[in-house]
């Protein structure tokens, strides 16, 4: 299976980032906070951007070791967790995730969180996909 991640998976535009945070929902599993928005399956099911904030973490080695491994646990877990649920319904996702914490934690924590975001993340987008499948299936 393959986990790369590509250069297109990354949420860069600002008008879907502005979108993202101005009509998206948002969940939390401290010390991260999952900003996402659905929306109609495009060329890329799945785009995201990751924040630390130079607030929390003042040291710019300290952000760049949880940048990565809030990469690394998202590159792990969305094959598995995220983009099944998103094919099987035609929906794509943009997510903005944020660290909140001040003091850098463990991967196995970032690990952790990061399948619960997604998780509930794919579960949100079933439910949404439901209605429209009732409408169709009548």
């Amino acid at each position: 299976m393959d986990y790369k991640l590509s250069k297109d998976e990354k949420l860069t535009s600002r008008t879907a980032i502005e979108r993202l945070f101005d009509e998206g929902k948002s969940i939390m599993a401290f010390p991260l906070r999952a900003a996402y928005r659905l929306r109609p399956c495009g060329e890329h099911p799945v785009q995201f951007l990751i924040s630390i904030p130079k607030k929390r973490i003042r040291k710019a080695v300290g952000r760049v070791t949880l940048r990565r491994r809030t990469r690394e646990a998202y590159r792990l877990a969305r094959r598995e967790l995220l983009l099944p649920a998103l094919e099987q319904h035609g929906i794509g996702v943009d997510i903005a995730f944020v660290y909140l914490d001040s003091t850098p934690v463990p991967y196995s924590v970032i690990s952790e969180k990061m399948n619960h975001l997604l998780t509930r993340i794919a579960q949100e987008a079933a439910e949404q996909q439901l209605p429209d499948n009732k409408e169709e299936s009548k």
